[in-house]
């Protein structure tokens, strides 16, 4: 299983997110360049980018240190929030991105998913961010009437190959992942999925390796230092 650390991004600073709320952030970083460089001395190979901004509003405001990130490692850089043209999906990959996640307008302009997946079908990921069984659109802030499964169907019927779901009343809490989610969509689904919010230990890891998922995105826990970025890595390869 892959591990992948995880940078949000508002106003060009390194946050977190609680259960999604952009009334609840916490300021970790104000050089997420730097936290990406420590990742990488770390042993990451991959790091996770969400422009929180660009899911709130669909801008591309934190495409400059998005820029400042892939240029300065060599980390395989994947990114999310306010993607949701052709263009901007363009702008990503030239500039060096390996995978840009397509998670709003996957919902909401199923034509743009399907053009998408259909020129860059290994680099065009889907981020299914669910609350109560529902997914979530625009950062969180609005909960369609889809459900997390019919839409997970719908995308791997397309040829989405990867998809990232977040557990939003896990995220940010440092309470556990939800184990049974990933064992369900894992016996249902054959695409590569992470999983992403909640993962808080060791412990959670060792599980999430278990059921065979294709990566696990860590944020939180190792900005309050709850998992060792280094270690968690160096074990998991271990149990491959």
């Amino acid at each position: 299983m892959n591990l992948i650390p995880a940078i949000d991004l508002i106003g060009g600073q390194a946050v977190r997110l609680k259960k999604g709320d952009y009334n609840q952030v916490t300021v970790y970083s104000k050089e997420p360049v730097e936290v990406a460089k420590s990742f990488e001395k770390q042993g990451a190979s991959f790091l996770h980018i969400v422009d929180l901004d660009g899911a709130k509003n669909g801008s591309t405001a934190n495409f400059s240190t998005i820029e400042a990130i892939v240029s300065q490692t060599n980390l395989s850089v994947e990114v999310g929030g306010g993607i949701r043209t052709m263009e901007t999906v363009e702008t990503y990959l030239s500039l060096g991105v390996d995978r840009i996640i397509l998670g709003t307008a996957a919902v909401t302009d199923r034509e743009f998913l399907k053009q998408a997946v259909e020129k860059y079908p290994k680099q065009t990921a889907v981020g299914i961010d669910i609350r109560d069984g529902l997914v979530a659109i625009k950062g969180w802030t609005e909960v369609s009437d889809l459900s997390c499964f019919d839409f997970c169907r719908f995308v791997e019927n397309i040829g989405v190959q990867t998809v990232i779901c977040t557990d939003i009343s896990k995220d940010g809490m440092m309470l556990g992942t939800n184990l049974q989610l990933y064992r369900d969509l894992c016996r249902e689904f054959h695409m590569n999925i992470i999983a992403s919010g909640g993962v808080s230990t060791m412990e959670d890891i060792q599980k999430l390796s278990e059921i065979k998922l294709y990566g696990a995105i860590l944020g939180k826990a190792l900005y309050t230092g709850s998992i060792d970025l280094a270690e968690a890595i160096a074990k998991t390869k271990e149990n491959t």
